[in-house]
């Protein structure tokens, strides 16, 4: 069973290293560095193929904080405590309520990467909601699949030419899920 209300979720959540927060406006010009910054490493990502700019993050945040707000996902931006410095972005998205799952996604600022920060905010967001949470991902993309690995999450299978790519080609998408009881224990 689902933990929470999505539409009243907290719009806030903190970590020892890090605060996450529901989306605002306000975020857009540190999530459009953050991305640029990023785009090297961006090439399964489909948003990710050609430079963004603060209008597009803009429009970006106002889509997520509309979606927030309408109970239908989860989204935070995550933020240093130290220097609030922004880090990543995190949603869960595709909920399956009966269920109680839905699928997390994460892009971070990779000028802040090695850290243990977005570990530690996705962390977070896994204890707050669903029993279940997945990570898909295009099986090619290396750093996104360690990363669910860093989660706890498990491989559970591919997806065989399931999707396609931001080149268009058909792709094989890795499927990883962790149950939040297993999650817990990864906390710091």
């Amino acid at each position: 069973m689902i933990r929470i209300d999505l539409s009243t979720a907290p719009t806030i959540l903190l970590a020892p290293r890090v605060r996450l927060e529901a989306p605002r406006s306000e975020h857009a010009a540190a999530f459009a560095d953050g991305v640029a910054a990023t785009m090297p490493v961006l090439a399964c990502v489909a948003w990710g193929l050609r430079p963004r700019d603060v209008e597009w993050a803009q429009q970006f945040c106002e889509d997520d904080a509309r979606s927030v707000a309408a109970g239908e996902d989860l989204v935070f931006h995550v933020f240093e405590r130290a220097d609030g410095g922004w880090v990543g972005r995190i949603d869960v998205h595709t909920i399956d309520r009966k269920a109680a799952r839905g699928e997390i996604g994460y892009v971070g600022d990779v000028r802040r990467a090695g850290r243990g920060l977005m570990r530690e905010a996705a962390l977070a967001v896994i204890e707050l909601c669903f029993e279940r949470v997945e990570a898909m991902s295009d099986a090619r993309n290396a750093r996104a699949l360690h990363f669910a690995e860093t989660l706890g999450m498990q491989r559970e299978g591919v997806l065989r030419h399931h999707e396609r790519d931001p080149q268009g080609a058909l792709c094989d998408m890795a499927l990883y899920a962790v149950l939040r009881s297993d999650a817990r224990s990864m906390r710091p």
